[in-house]
């Protein structure tokens, strides 16, 4: 089974840039649709952004369009999450996941049921 682990969050000033990091051990993170979700205080989870197995397709939340890439590094075993122009509405815990048999990107962004394996978890605050 793989596991995840996240890194690159903090504290950043309005309009900053961060790189999420998301490690797999244990199995290929090419045999998995990966995906960004964030969960801010009092608010449900919701899908940031998802990368296809062979990084041909994306999805990405409306409110992150054009500020946010995602993108993998196969000899890394890496996924990873370009923020830039942050905004204060992006504070939250971010949390890569990954779906070993849903390949549709939108799919596993939207529905967290098929996700098999989350990672811990990364504090991303956006204040000045």
């Amino acid at each position: 089974q793989v596991q995840l682990v996240e890194s690159g969050g903090g504290l950043v000033q309005p309009g900053g840039s961060l790189r999420l990091s998301c490690v797999a051990t244990g199995d290929n993170l090419g045999y998995y649709t990966v995906g960004w979700f964030h969960q801010a205080p009092g608010k449900e989870r919701e899908g940031v952004s998802c990368i296809s197995k062979n990084s041909d397709s994306w999805h990405y939340a409306e409110s992150v369009k054009g500020r946010f890439t995602i993108s993998r590094d196969y000899a890394k075993n890496a996924v990873y999450l370009e923020m830039n122009n942050l905004e204060p509405e992006d504070t939250a815990v971010y949390s890569c996941a990954a779906s070993a048999y849903v390949s549709d990107v939108r799919h596993v962004c939207v529905h967290t049921g098929v996700i098999d394996v989350w990672g811990q978890g990364t504090q991303v605050t956006v204040s000045s």
